[in-house]
């Protein structure tokens, strides 16, 4: 006889029917047969204030994972936040300890940096961050751990960002990795992209999109296009999502 799935995880977020995090670990606890310990479900608020109502309707409860647009503003919500979480400024993994305090981690820099060291050769020393939001702030955290100066690219220029209308042929040549860490091109607006100026890209720039469905986005297309080594956010995803599970079920 079954026992009663006792354990709960979820994703917090907003307009996430779509996520990648339900499907992947609902197939890993099948997989691993541990689907009638563990569950995930996707906890869809339009706004951060139901957090609460979240936590006290679920009190099996022992972790989340968090994604656009709540990684930043769940931290007041939280009451203890890892060394990593604190540089960062942004939260991805929630753990729900046994007294009920919430402790924040972040696990997205670990994933991208693991998923785009093998990619990097001696030249790629530099990269330009396409968005500023919670997921760009991780990605300089671990872009950092690879010894790679970085720069934030927005709509308008202000300090340590420049703006897309600035970026030249000499800013491209500098500037060798490329990181998409805007919604531009998530399914279904797939046609959507980051407007750089890609013919100037060439065989030794990296695009890496953090968006993995489509698979291949319009930024990817036209980066390869132009010859540039290119990457989507899967495998970044397997990594963090993994290392979530560590820090889910870590004593």
């Amino acid at each position: 006889m079954q026992k009663n799935k006792t354990k709960k995880l979820g994703l917090l977020g907003k307009n996430i029917s779509y996520s990648f995090s339900q499907n992947y670990f609902s197939l890993k606890f099948k997989k691993e047969e541990i689907n009638t310990v563990y569950s995930y479900e996707n906890f869809d608020i339009p706004h951060i204030d139901e957090f609460k109502a979240v936590l006290k309707n679920n009190p099996e409860l022992i972790g989340l994972n968090v994604t656009i647009p709540y990684k930043e503003s769940v931290i007041p919500f939280l009451d203890e936040l890892s060394e990593n979480a604190k540089q960062i400024g942004a939260v991805n993994t929630i753990k729900i300890l046994p007294n009920g305090k919430l402790y924040g981690d972040n696990t997205d820099y670990f994933g991208f940096s693991k998923s785009l060291k093998p990619l990097l050769k001696k030249h790629h020393n530099k990269a330009l961050i396409l968005g500023t939001g919670g997921a760009a702030k991780a990605i300089v955290f671990g872009l950092k751990q690879l010894n790679i100066e970085s720069v934030f690219v927005s709509r308008q220029a202000k300090e340590n960002c420049i703006s897309y209308a600035d970026i030249t042929q000499e800013i491209i040549s500098e500037f060798p990795i490329i990181i998409n860490c805007t919604p531009l091109g998530t399914f279904p607006n797939i046609e959507e992209f980051p407007e750089i100026p890609y013919h100037y890209l060439t065989k030794k720039n990296i695009a890496f999109d953090l968006i993995y469905n489509p698979e291949k986005t319009e930024f990817l297309k036209q980066a390869e296009s132009n010859n540039a080594l290119i990457k989507n956010g899967y495998d970044m995803l397997v990594f963090q999502a993994e290392k979530s599970w560590e820090i889910w079920n870590s004593i």
